[in-house]
């Protein structure tokens, strides 16, 4: 195994237990953040900030392979495509959600001068990063798409994100407004498919396919698995930090409850239906290929306004210190113009996931070596 599969690997197994080790020894405590909000709004926020187009256009191409490679055959194509993007993965966000939530407050280590610009590079590096992944598959999204319009359809989506950060309100309505959009699309394709109850029955029975082979999902299946595992791992600490404001009163428990399911039964659903269409060669109509996209693009919106509004905050860079319109050029010119720059770069989200994880084991250290005055500020 590769020495970052098994880095990977390790990170995982502690990330797990430590989070079973929060919700035994602080089961009894609320989880308020700054902003808190229902669970819906939660949970829409959550779902529309932590993925992006990928979710909506990906499972069709990656279906075929996961029949024929041999690597998947211990279970289906739709457990297989599941387990690379719902349940125990969004289990990631819990401890961040937890950290930020109970613990940053009481010890402050992100506003250590150090742990702060990491994670501001880090916030900036991915926020930019998944742009570039924007622009560079936009050819497979679009057939025939000219590099003008690529461009320029990048650059008007880095806009509008950079416009929805300038008011939270804008990236909760959005949120929400997306996550809505989302399950309508869902039920276009269920009508389009003509996806019943026998169909969901039958797609529940392979989605078992997971759930039967949990634990090899822990562990990367491939450098392919790995990329998604480390995509995840990159994404966590700015989606806690940005999620724990809006945690509303849940208990530890009902925080990761609500992490592992609520957000996996919309992707279910979605890779169900889109795993019907691939089985049964149902062609889809120019509308439904459209509305697929723009709800992509609109996922890609949601992830980097929500990504923006962070680190325009943690660097004080915010519309009330600068200004409305001087903030919008600001930060549009920097996430473009990083955008265009890593055309020339070989960054990979391995290397960014990898930073964060070492992140992670400097967090683990400090809190180990503050544990006294912690404990004492938990009593």
């Amino acid at each position: 195994m590769p020495i970052a599969h098994i880095i990977l690997t390790a990170a995982i197994l502690i990330t797990l237990m430590t989070s079973l080790l929060l919700i035994f020894r602080f089961r009894n405590i609320a989880l308020v953040g700054q902003q808190p909000t229902s669970l819906m709004a939660f949970v829409a926020i959550l779902f529309t900030s932590g993925l992006d187009v990928g979710l909506i256009l990906f499972p069709l191409t990656e279906f075929p392979t996961y029949e024929t490679e041999a690597i998947y055959s211990f279970t289906n194509p739709l457990a297989i495509e599941f387990g690379f993007w719902g349940f125990l993965v969004w289990g990631f966000y819990f401890l961040t959600t937890f950290y930020f939530c109970v613990i940053e407050p009481r010890v402050k280590l992100f506003e250590i001068g150090w742990v702060k610009f990491i994670n501001n590079i880090v916030i900036i590096a991915t926020c930019a990063f998944t742009g570039f992944l924007f622009l560079s598959y936009l050819p497979t999204y679009i057939d025939g798409v000219s590099d003008g319009l690529r461009y320029a359809l990048v650059a008007a989506v880095v806009f509008l994100a950079v416009f929805s950060s300038t008011d939270i309100r804008f990236v909760i309505w959005l949120s929400v407004g997306s996550f809505l959009l989302f399950l309508a699309l869902i039920i276009a394709m269920l009508i389009h498919g003509n996806f019943g109850i026998v169909q969901l029955s039958q797609s529940g029975q392979y989605l078992s396919g997971y759930f039967g082979n949990l634990h090899r999902f822990i562990s990367p299946l491939t450098d392919y698995h790995a990329f998604y595992l480390f995509w995840w791992f990159a994404w966590s600490i700015m989606i806690g930090q940005f999620v724990a404001r809006f945690v509303g009163g849940l208990k530890p428990w009902q925080l990761l409850a609500a992490l592992l399911v609520l957000p996996s039964i919309p992707i279910a659903l979605w890779f169900s239906v889109l795993f019907h269409i691939h089985d049964q060669q149902i062609a889809l109509t120019a509308p439904l290929q459209i509305a697929m996209i723009v709800v992509g693009i609109i996922f890609v919106i949601n992830s980097l306004d929500s990504l923006t509004r962070l680190y325009s905050e943690n660097l004080n860079l915010t519309v009330e210190r600068i200004g409305r319109l001087r903030y919008i050029a600001v930060h549009w010119l920097l996430l473009f113009g990083l955008i265009l720059l890593y055309q020339f770069t070989p960054l990979k989200i391995e290397w960014i996931g990898m930073v964060v994880i070492g992140l992670y084991a400097c967090i683990y250290a400090l809190i180990v070596r503050r544990r006294h005055s912690l404990a004492h500020s938990l009593i």
